[in-house]
C-alpha cells in the first residue's frame, strides 16, 4: 500500500533522510520506530504530500506522492502527533459541517457520519461540547475521527499517544487495535512498548536510513538471546560484580531489586549464576527464562556501536 524507495531530504547541513526504502503491506499496523531526530515525522510529512524530498519517491496504492499534489490524499488519513482544530466549534460542528464537507460529503451524510465517528472514538456524549473543552486524548480521538471521515485505505498517524497519560494512550491504541484490517496504519512512534502491543510489522529507522523490516514477532524470534530474570533481596552490587565476570555472562543490569543476565548457554550458565546468588547471601523470590522486549532489540539495534544486521 506505501512503497517508498531511496528518499533524501536535507535541510541545511542536516541530513534528514539518507536514502530511506521502506514498503508497507496492505491491511497491517506497521510501527515506524526510531529516535527522536531519526528522519520519522519527516517521511510522514514527505508521504502525505505536505513536503517533498530532494529525490525518491514515494506510491500510495499506485499513485505517484507529490508535494502539495491532491491525487493521492483520496487514499490517506493523517494524524498529526499535536492536531489543530477551530476550538470554537462543537466535536460535531468540526467533523460535519469542516471536515466533510473537504472531503464532498454534505448534508445527511456527513452529519451520519459524523455521528458514526463519534460514538466509534468514544465522544458520542461530547458531540456538543466545545473542542477548546476537550482533554489532550480527547483531542486525539477526534483528530483520528477525522482522519476516517472520507473512509481511507491508509492512515498515518504520528506519534499518536507520545503525549498522553496512560488512560489516554490505551483509548488511542485500542482504536488503532480496532481499525487493524480495515486500513493500512504507519503508525511512527518511539514508544516501544506500544509498537509491541499494536504493530503487525516494524521498521527501525535510525539517522534516516531504515536499518531493519520484519513481523513482530520474526523479529523479537530473529534476535532472541537467552535472558535470565531474577528477583531477589540481599547485596546486589557485590553479587552483580561477581556475575559479570561468569564465563557464560554476557551482560547484567540491575534495577529494582531485578536483574537481568544475557547469557550465552542457558543450560551451561544457569547452575554457575544460581550458585553466585547463594553464595552472596541473596534470597531468591524469582528466577527464570524470559524473551527478549523489543525494547532491548531496538537499544541493541540503534546504540552508537550497534550491529544494524541490514534492511529487509
Amino acid at each position: 500500500m506505501i512503497s517508498i524507495e531511496n528518499l533524501v531530504k536535507t535541510y541545511g547541513s542536516v541530513r534528514a533522510l539518507d536514502g530511506l526504502s521502506l514498503h508497507v503491506p496492505p491491511g497491517v499496523v506497521y510501527g515506524f520506530l526510531g529516535p527522536n531526530g531519526a528522519g520519522k515525522t519527516t517521511t510522514m510529512r514527505i508521504v502525505a504530500g505536505l513536503a517533498k524530498a530532494d529525490s525518491g519517491t514515494v506510491i500510495i496504492g499506485d499513485i505517484p506522492v507529490r508535494a502539495g499534489g491532491v491525487d493521492h490524499r483520496r487514499l490517506i488519513g493523517v494524524l498529526p502527533e499535536e492536531p489543530a482544530f477551530y476550538a470554537y466549534m462543537t466535536a460535531f460542528e468540526y467533523l460535519a459541517d469542516f471536515v466533510a464537507p473537504l472531503h464532498g460529503i454534505t448534508g445527511e451524510d456527513a452529519r451520519s457520519r459524523a455521528r458514526e465517528l463519534l460514538e466509534r472514538v468514544g465522544l458520542k456524549a461530547s458531540a456538543k461540547r466545545r473542542i477548546n473543552g476537550f482533554s489532550r486524548g480527547m483531542r486525539q480521538r477526534l483528530g483520528l475521527a477525522a482522519a476516517l471521515v472520507h473512509r481511507p485505505p491508509i492512515l498515518l498517524l504520528d506519534e499518536p499517544v507520545s503525549a498522553l497519560d496512560p488512560a489516554g494512550r490505551k483509548e488511542v491504541l485500542d482504536l488503532i487495535e480496532e481499525l487493524r484490517g480495515e486500513t493500512t496504519i504507519l503508525l511512527s512512534t518511539h514508544i516501544l512498548a506500544d509498537v509491541e502491543r499494536v504493530c503487525d510489522v516494524v521498521g527501525i529507522v535510525k539517522a534516516g536510513k531504515l536499518i531493519l523490516q520484519d513481523e513482530r514477532a520474526a523479529l523479537l524470534d530473529r534476535y532472541a538471546v537467552p535472558v535470565f530474570e531474577v528477583e531477589a533481596e540481599g547485596e546486589w552490587d557485590g553479587w552483580a560484580q561477581t556475575a559479570r565476570s561468569l564465563p557464560l555472562v554476557r551482560e547484567v543490569t540491575v534495577k529494582e531489586r531485578i536483574a537481568r543476565l544475557t547469557v550465552t548457554d542457558v543450560v551451561a550458565s544457569q547452575p554457575a549464576v544460581l550458585r553466585s546468588l547463594s553464595e552472596a547471601g541473596m534470597v531468591i523470590r524469582r528466577f527464570e527464562l524470559v524473551h527478549p522486549s523489543l525494547e532491548e532489540i531496538f537499544l541493541r539495534l540503534t546504540s552508537a556501536d550497534g550491529a544494524a544486521g541490514g534492511a529487509q
